[in-house]
């Protein structure tokens, strides 16, 4: 028993445990709007379907602009400052999406949703990464993977229960209830993590460096540009997945947050035992598996399409379970890795680059998947599996790029509190 609870509790320094608990009210936020944003743009105001998913991708263009912003701040003020302006702006975005009644209206409120996520993702990286030496940090990423499903789930099983086409304020419900938990995670954060920088008594103004010294890193470009193919190819086929599932495959709201939920709870059971698993493991043919099983779970989408409803919901949630496999794999990896390729004073930096892989993604995956549902709706999910499939190729063939000391997962060791 206790070494149960050691695999699912991993032994964590107490401010990454409550950036963690943080976390997990945020993600709890952004699962009951997620599933139901492309229902909402299109089934609820109207927007066609084209129109919505670059809606959904100008969020992803803006994250892009602003990440590498950020970044640069980050090694500056610290990524506990940046976080809080990020979560501040992140509250207006989402709680201002209930407003929308126009295209024109969406694709600003995506705007500063958008910023905002730019910040979010390096600022909350870099403090994690901050806060844990190399053997703690598979762990401590493989637990942010976790709790950010966990809250995710939960959300998209409550959107569920909320969330209804013919009435327009249940959906105002959900964006008002998102904002609200940044607004919370922000406050535990400011209350009770330290910024690492401060912590060591180091002094942003002695930081020095810039993108080209980043971009000069042959093997964390390489790692990044695999990072948005993936990105692209598989996890941006959750924000047309819903739509799809409503549309093609006959599912309700609520169906499709079980389908999300599905997805958590094997992630929040199978995560933390396959970061064990992984550790001492090359880290590229663990991605090169992720790509497989994201192939697989894509490719049995277009049965669900054509099933009746009852077998449309057993396939995706095979489909989903899968997956959910595959990012198990991806949250071993690409995270951990990241922090240990990148030079400490630009710490800040390659997290934002990083997490701007993230934002290319799904600003492409959206737009070109909205465009794809209207002129095949199947073709989208056997190209997005072809391309995983690219994906999990392009891993083995990059690895000798990656230094001898980052090419194998490092075992943890016991965190100080």
């Amino acid at each position: 028993m206790r070494g149960l609870v050691r695999l699912y509790f991993p032994p964590l320094p107490r401010s990454v445990t409550t950036l963690q608990v943080g976390g997990l009210v945020n993600a709890f936020g952004n699962g009951i709007v997620l599933p139901f944003m492309f229902i909402y743009l299109h089934n609820v105001r109207g927007i066609s379907l084209a129109v919505s998913g670059l809606i959904v991708a100008a969020h992803a263009v803006f994250s892009i602009v602003a990440g590498p912003v950020f970044g640069s701040q980050i090694d500056r003020f610290g990524g506990r400052n940046m976080l809080a302006v990020s979560l501040g702006i992140l509250t207006v975005g989402y709680a201002a999406y209930a407003l929308v009644r126009e295209p024109w209206q969406g694709f600003l409120v995506a705007a500063i949703s958008g910023i905002g996520v730019g910040g979010f993702w390096p600022s909350q990286s870099t403090l994690i990464a901050g806060h844990t030496t190399p053997e703690q940090r598979p762990a401590a990423f493989a637990m942010q993977r976790v709790v950010m499903n966990l809250g995710i789930g939960l959300g998209a099983l409550t959107g569920g229960l909320i969330a209804a086409t013919d009435s327009p304020t249940s959906f105002t419900v959900l964006f008002l209830l998102d904002a609200a938990t940044f607004l919370v995670y922000g406050g535990v954060m400011l209350a009770f993590v330290p910024d690492p920088a401060i912590a060591s008594g180091a002094h942003a103004s002695g930081r020095s460096g810039s993108y080209r010294d980043v971009l000069r890193h042959r093997a964390f470009v390489a790692v990044t540009g695999l990072n948005a193919l993936f990105i692209f190819a598989g996890f941006s086929g959750f924000d047309v997945l819903p739509v799809y599932a409503k549309n093609e495959a006959g599912l309700t709201e609520t169906q499709i947050g079980l389908l999300f939920f599905v997805n958590t709870l094997v992630i929040v059971i199978a995560q933390l035992p396959l970061a064990r698993i992984a550790r001492g493991r090359r880290r590229m043919p663990t991605l090169a598996l992720l790509g497989a099983l994201w192939a697989g779970a894509w490719a049995i989408v277009p049965l669900a399409g054509s099933a009746s409803p009852r077998g449309a919901v057993w396939l995706l949630v095979v489909a989903m379970t899968v997956f959910a496999v595959g990012e198990c794999l991806h949250g071993t990896v690409q995270a951990p890795l990241v922090a240990d390729l990148a030079e400490p004073r630009l710490l800040g930096r390659y997290m934002a680059l990083s997490a701007l892989s993230w934002q290319l993604g799904f600003a492409l995956g959206p737009a070109i998947g909205g465009i794809g549902l209207e002129l095949s709706p199947n073709g989208v999910w056997l190209g997005a599996a072809g391309l995983c499939a690219v994906g999990g190729v392009v891993a083995l063939a990059i690895e000798s790029t990656i230094p001898a000391r980052a090419r194998r997962t490092p075992a943890p060791v016991a965190a100080s509190a």
